[in-house]
């Protein structure tokens, strides 16, 4: 039976939970041995507390150790599996892009057989059919990153397909940006998809995308018109989550991301909106 790349992935992180939850208890446990025996009198000489400090110290370390060994084979599973769909959306696009490259020289043949007919308004209703399909992929590449374009490109394919308005307003291309494009699409990837889960049920749904740059960072926002956040500080904690399924590390990440490259990002609730804005400084700045 063949095994899919998303159910290794899903059991990678079933397996590094169930070690994490584990270790936990296992730290619960000693720590709760070692109270014990210490309240209760039954350690009484200088050989029997070193064996405990020493067992203690060793099997907490191993725990931890552990612990921190999960989490990071977790977090390096979820970026491979973010580079891999970059991957595809950029080989999605370039497919789209090497299509029309090909059907462009048949298009203007078409055309200029019907203005030398002097068919006008067949060329005109020809010309409005194929700008609509065109107009949809060149709508999205408007910055440097082609990964980037064809994660917008894709997430405005989910909003169409649910039925939400997304609008885009991009006023710079962010090259020079001091941060891999992957890990770009990391950051906007999860913003998008919980706007987009954030919007079920939401009358009127909509999303507006921003990118735009200054004299000292690059500067990005999203907005919806769905529920409140809860808490603007919690939502980026680790482990916070308001989904039944969720694991609360997706803002966490892209918070990391974000200061890791020296910038920012907050959540705000405004009449009718949640906002989520953020900016990256310039590598000169």
């Amino acid at each position: 039976m063949k095994i899919t790349k998303k159910k290794r992935s899903t059991d990678l992180k079933r397996i590094t939970t169930y070690a994490i939850v584990i270790n936990a208890l296992q730290i619960a446990a000693m720590s709760s041995v070692v109270v014990s025996l210490l309240l209760s009198g039954r350690i009484d000489n200088y050989y029997e507390g070193t064996l405990l400090a020493v067992c203690t110290v060793i099997v907490l370390s191993g725990a931890v150790f552990d612990i921190i060994d999960a989490i990071g084979a977790r977090r390096l599973s979820e970026e491979r599996e973010l580079v891999a769909d970059s991957l595809r959306l950029t080989e999605e696009l370039n497919l789209t892009l090497r299509k029309q490259r090909h059907d462009f020289m048949n298009h203007l043949q078409v055309v200029f057989g019907l203005i030398e007919l002097d068919q006008k308004d067949e060329a005109r209703s020809y010309v409005e059919r194929i700008y609509g399909d065109i107009r949809k992929v060149g709508h999205f590449m408007k910055t440097a990153h082609p990964a980037l374009n064809a994660l917008i490109a894709a997430k405005s394919a989910d909003c169409e397909a649910k039925h939400i308005r997304f609008t885009t307003d991009i006023s710079s291309d962010w090259e020079g940006i001091p941060v891999p494009a992957w890990e770009l699409c990391r950051v906007f990837g999860n913003l998008l998809d919980n706007a987009i889960e954030a919007l079920e049920g939401t009358r009127d749904p909509e999303i507006t995308f921003r990118l735009s740059e200054g004299v000292a960072a690059y500067t990005f926002s999203i907005e919806d018109n769905g529920p409140a956040l809860p808490d603007e500080e919690a939502v980026f904690k680790p482990g916070y989550t308001t989904k039944a399924d969720g694991h609360g590390m997706g803002l966490a990440i892209v918070k990391d991301i974000l200061t890791g490259a020296g910038g920012m990002i907050e959540g705000k609730n405004t009449p009718g909106k949640t906002v989520f804005s953020g900016s990256i400084p310039r590598k000169n700045s």
